[in-house]
Parts: structure tokens; C-alpha cells; sequence
């Protein structure tokens, strides 16, 4: 399950675990115009945990995701 909020600065996204036991925290995903933030809580640590993409890591996210095993560039187009 997820939601969509649009702020005035972002998109957040929350991913919401409803699979089977034992679930995880909520993912919360904000895209901002330059970085994207992913958080998740860690109650072992009672910390909230953020990653931060620019927008060329999501790009090649995106891309990995539809690849097999490599590695990969992306060529700039002149």
C-alpha cells in the first residue's frame, strides 16, 4: 500500500508494508526538484535512517531496474 502527497516543495510517497508478518516501518520517498530523500525509522536504533539520490542516481535507478547484471554508464547525447 502507498499515498501521494503533493507539498509545496515535493512529492512524498509513503510505502506502507501490509505483506505478511514480520512487517517493516514505513518508507517515506520525497522528491524534490534537485535530491530525493528515502527514510525509514530503525526502532533498534529509535533513529529515522535517510538516504539522498540525485536526481542522475535515480536515473540510473530506474534504469537498473529493467537491466540485467553489469555495470553501466549513460552516454551524454551531443
Amino acid at each position: 500500500m502507498f499515498t501521494i502527497e503533493h507539498d509545496f516543495d515535493a512529492t512524498i510517497v509513503t510505502l506502507i508494508d501490509d505483506g505478511a508478518a514480520p512487517l517493516q516501518d514505513d518508507v517515506t520517498i520525497a522528491a524534490f526538484a534537485s535530491v530525493i530523500t528515502v527514510e525509514q525509522y530503525d526502532p533498534r536504533t529509535d533513529k529515522t535512517n535517510t538516504v539522498r539520490l540525485s536526481m542522475a542516481q535515480l536515473r540510473d535507478l530506474q534504469a537498473a531496474l529493467n537491466l540485467p547484471e553489469g555495470s553501466y554508464t549513460f552516454a551524454h547525447k551531443s
